[in-house]
């Protein structure tokens, strides 16, 4: 479990902790406000946070989207920018989980007037933070304490987002709930076994022009774009995530020895971009790697549960991208999970 030189206690504390946070949230009443809202009333539903709080509700709008409701996923930066993107109609879901990032805070002093929203859903570990005390309904963490790049956090964040999608939606609960406290035995197996990716990482960041790129589709971009900014945040790693097609559209010239591309996805021969994509990237002699339950076409795999569950998808992909964290720290000489410029908390605009 150690990570040589580039250890550092605090981030695989959190990496840890994750089963036993998993659990408290399932053990957690939702909200009995939840129970109230009919998503059907408001001319719009805006998803929207910053980073991996942004990423996380990729899986809701997709839900919400496929269930002919008018939903749009905006960062709280761009909401900031256009805040009449908000009506008197509008129900705005924002997630941090902090409650105190700079542009999920400031919110509160742009959507007023004619861009109130009927209604405020907060998804935060803060329940007396600025994102609380502007919101109707606070759907809580309960993650905890972190001490550095979101881990615990972010999958809670998943776990709860899922909770309030079933009660809103007329799913059940209460099989959510198992499927958490399913996925926080997963969890807690593959942190058990803590399988070994050093060598692996090694080479990627010491090929020639080591370049790197994670690619996700469906619900997966949410792992593939919240991996690579925490391998950015954690070990210093300049790798890109990308949406379904998006990387053939100008990043594909990166293709080639030195590429490092990690494909998250059901490895399904259904998914209309990946196979291809992987089978191209394989032929140009890239370095490829599927997360996910089945492994594309001439990949290495790096295995998730292999059973009807998205959220079990997601939430174990994204350990997988937390243990790949580290060993890329050990082959660049990083601290992993340490800040060098920023900060936990992102409280400047």
């Amino acid at each position: 479990m150690s990570n040589g030189p580039a250890e550092t206690s605090s981030y695989i504390d959190d990496i840890l902790e994750q089963p036993a946070a998993l659990h408290r949230q399932a053990d957690a009443p939702l909200p009995e406000a939840l129970r109230d809202v009919d998503l059907r009333d408001h001319d719009r539903i805006i998803l929207t946070g910053m980073g991996s709080s942004d990423y996380a509700a990729v899986p809701i709008e997709r839900a919400l989207a496929s269930a002919g409701l008018p939903v749009v996923r905006i960062d709280a930066g761009q909401l900031l920018d256009v805040p009449q993107r908000v009506t008197n109609r509008t129900l705005v879901w924002a997630t941090s989980q902090s409650g105190r990032s700079g542009e999920v805070a400031a919110l509160a002093d742009v959507l007023t007037g004619s861009s109130k929203p009927a209604l405020t859903i907060a998804t935060t570990d803060d329940t007396s933070s600025p994102l609380a005390a502007m919101a109707d309904i606070v759907l809580e963490l309960h993650s905890g304490p972190e001490a550095t790049v979101s881990t615990k956090s972010y999958l809670n964040t998943l776990a709860a987002q899922h909770r309030a999608l079933a009660r809103m939606t007329g799913g059940s609960v209460d099989d959510v709930d198992a499927d958490v406290r399913r996925i926080a035995d997963e969890v807690s197996a593959l942190l058990t076994e803590w399988p070994n990716a050093d060598t692996f990482a090694q080479q990627a960041w010491e090929a020639p022009r080591a370049r790197f790129a994670y690619i996700g589709i469906g619900d997966d971009a949410a792992t593939a774009l919240t991996g690579a900014l925490i391998t950015k945040e954690s070990s210093k790693v300049p790798v890109e995530g990308f949406v379904g097609g998006a990387f053939r559209h100008g990043p594909y010239e990166l293709a080639g020895p030195g590429l490092t591309a990690v494909l998250f996805g059901q490895g399904a021969e259904a998914d209309p971009f990946l196979p291809g994509l992987a089978g191209d990237l394989v032929r140009s002699g890239a370095t490829v790697l599927t997360v996910g339950p089945r492994a594309y076409p001439g990949t290495e795999l790096l295995a998730t549960p292999d059973r009807d569950s998205a959220l079990s998808r997601l939430t174990v992909g994204s350990v997988r991208t937390q243990l790949l964290t580290l060993a890329f720290a050990k082959a660049t000489g990083e601290v992993a999970g340490r800040f060098r410029f920023g900060q936990k908390v992102t409280a400047a605009l």
